[in-house]
């Protein structure tokens, strides 16, 4: 049932944004325009994609590899292209099914991998924050503008403002006095902290975390370190091609120039970790209306959009499901031949 929700409410969410991007647009002139681009820069698209993923697994190998498990290249690949899948079916699933992936493969303990992906969203999370920074840097004016202009309007009065912040701080100080109560009652009560560490599930919330942890501080321990920021920079270099090289498949954008490609990636990445099935609908509203501070019209710059997310959705979603099929009908690995733990 959460599931369930979690699915619904997102679609509905993509619907909302999907409608209010396409309101205005002629649907049928935008797929006429579509079916005349040059299609062979999407095969180089989804080449570049499936290299992105390609050192993705491979990076994530390294991360496994302090922990002393070393999955198969392609075990691990078949993960991450199902994780990815997952999260066009259902949003922020993506990683839970990759660890899963990589448990039935290769019999590496879920907690363990779950940690090394943590990690690996923190390195992201720090190159994106980097790419950002570049990107305004020099691209200040016209991001500026746009933001200025996206979210001007949206800004809520400021005693609405003050009085949702209070609400916020409120609760907040509840939930910390609440959390400060029960820290107290658990170190000063013996018998209260005997009986919380011995039930079930506090035992083995506390067993996940460990591995959890592991997992996290892996990236301390690695191996070769030049190669994991080697793969790192060939993840990001290969998307920010992935959407580029789509630049040319339509005239009206063919002369966008490498900045363009770089606010794209930028942005676009803001718009996927919106809560909608791979970032339907707020990559289309981001990047269709970025596009326009470079000259290209709104419906060109939702149409060079709808083109990008397009062509990347219905790839990964067919490979992500050719994926997921091979590792359905493979013969999950013994307990005979689990990978042995970290010590």
């Amino acid at each position: 049932m959460k599931n369930f929700l979690r699915y619904t409410i997102s679609l509905g969410l993509a619907g909302v944004l999907l409608w209010f991007v396409f309101k205005d647009i002629d649907l049928a002139a935008m797929l006429s325009r579509l079916a005349q681009a040059d299609w062979r820069w999407i095969a180089v698209s989804c080449t570049l994609l499936m290299g992105a993923h390609l050192a993705r697994a491979w990076r994530w190998q390294m991360l496994l590899e302090p922990l002393e498990h070393r999955p198969g290249l392609l075990d691990a690949m078949l993960a991450v292209l199902t994780g990815y899948f997952a999260n066009y079916i259902i949003p922020r699933m993506g990683e839970v099914t990759r660890c899963g992936t990589l448990y039935r493969l290769e019999r590496i303990p879920v907690n363990r991998s779950f940690g090394t992906v943590v990690a690996e969203r923190i390195f992201d999370v720090g190159v994106l924050l980097l790419l950002i920074g570049l990107n305004f840097i020099l691209e200040f004016e016209r991001l500026r503008d746009f933001f200025l202009g996206f979210f001007g309007n949206k800004v809520p009065a400021d005693q609405a403002a003050a009085g949702t912040s209070g609400w916020v701080l409120g609760l907040l100080l509840a939930a910390v006095a609440g959390l400060l109560i029960v820290i107290f009652i658990f170190f000063k009560k013996r018998n209260f902290r005997e009986k919380v560490l011995a039930n079930g599930l506090v035992q083995k919330i506390i067993t996940f975390s460990k591995g959890m942890l592991d997992g996290l501080l892996s990236v301390r321990k690695l191996r070769q370190p030049g190669l994991f920021a080697l793969s790192t920079l060939l993840i990001w270099v290969c998307y920010y091609l992935v959407s580029y090289v789509l630049f040319f498949c339509i005239p009206e954008t063919a002369d966008l120039g490498p900045l363009a490609g770089l606010t794209v990636l930028v942005i676009g990445a803001i718009g996927m970790t919106a809560p909608t099935q791979g970032g339907i609908g707020a990559y289309h509203l981001l990047v269709g209306n970025v596009m326009v501070l470079y000259g290209l019209t709104q419906k060109d710059g939702i149409t060079l959009a709808t083109f990008i997310h397009g062509a990347q959705m219905l790839f990964m979603l067919a490979v992500g499901a050719l994926a997921f099929l091979v590792v359905l009908f493979r013969d999950k690995k013994t307990v005979g031949e689990e990978v042995p733990s970290a010590p």
